[in-house]
């Protein structure tokens, strides 16, 4: 079992860090690096990683991941019912979209489409957000039930830029505005170039992910959030209606 548990996190740390060599990931891990090789020779004859450029000391994963991580949390079903709703409102926003589904204490990205705008928000699949420092998260944390919300308040607010909320009251004021409203904005909050406007899908009190339109803090300002707040609201709900309907 104490294998089994190694090579996987190693395969996290090699996902994290890529391109990385052994001894990196031994320091990292506080493993021996004859462990780390092993779990390498092992993610390696399984496909999961390959050597960088050919260059068998630096690892990277494979697409492999990727085609394993799309079965996660039952996102087939809800990729399917959100897609054609994203692509619509790419097409309306000219912007970046993501789709996200809660996961602990954050949001996890797994599917965007990307504006040709050659100024554009890039983040990779799996990428995780902060539940009360983005859009995503704050959409999905104002319709989480009233224990999720002073757990994480309990726990304190990490601060990622000046605009990152961390006062408890000034949170609940935020969570309590993206309930009236429909939709959470973030203005630079987990990075400062980032902006975004998202929508919870789900019930409230049953988020089930969030989506959301991404673009530069440079192209966001009061026209942009509330012109994108509407149609992000509404495209959620698009979504939200296309999962009952399927149940």
């Amino acid at each position: 079992m104490r294998n089994v548990l190694n090579t996987l996190r190693v395969l996290e740390e090699v996902a994290i860090r890529q391109p990385v060599g052994v001894g990196e990931l031994a320091r990292v891990l506080v493993m021996p690096k004859s462990s780390v090789q092993r779990a390498l020779y092992t993610l390696n004859t399984a496909g999961w990683i390959r050597p960088a450029r050919a260059e068998i000391t630096r690892w990277v994963v494979t697409t492999r991941a990727l085609s394993v991580g799309r079965y996660a949390s039952g996102d087939l079903g809800l990729r399917d019912a959100a897609v054609p709703v994203m692509e619509e409102l790419r097409r309306c926003t000219e912007e970046t979209i993501h789709l996200t589904v809660p996961e602990g204490d954050k949001v996890v990205l797994i599917e965007r489409l990307e504006t040709s705008k050659p100024v554009r928000i890039s983040m990779s699949l799996g990428h995780e957000l902060p539940l009360h420092a983005s859009a995503n998260g704050k959409a999905v944390l104002a319709n989480s039930p009233p224990e999720i919300i002073e757990r994480l308040l309990d726990q304190g607010l990490a601060r990622y830029t000046d605009t990152t909320i961390t006062n408890r009251d000034r949170m609940l004021a935020e969570l309590e505005r993206i309930r009236a409203q429909g939709y959470a904005t973030n203005h630079g909050e987990w990075r400062s170039d980032v902006g975004s406007i998202a929508a919870v899908i789900g019930d409230a009190g049953v988020p089930i992910a969030s989506l959301s339109v991404n673009l530069p803090v440079s192209r966001l300002c009061d026209v942009s959030s509330a012109r994108y707040g509407a149609a992000v609201r509404e495209a959620a709900h698009s979504i939200t209606t296309r999962l009952r309907h399927a149940l």
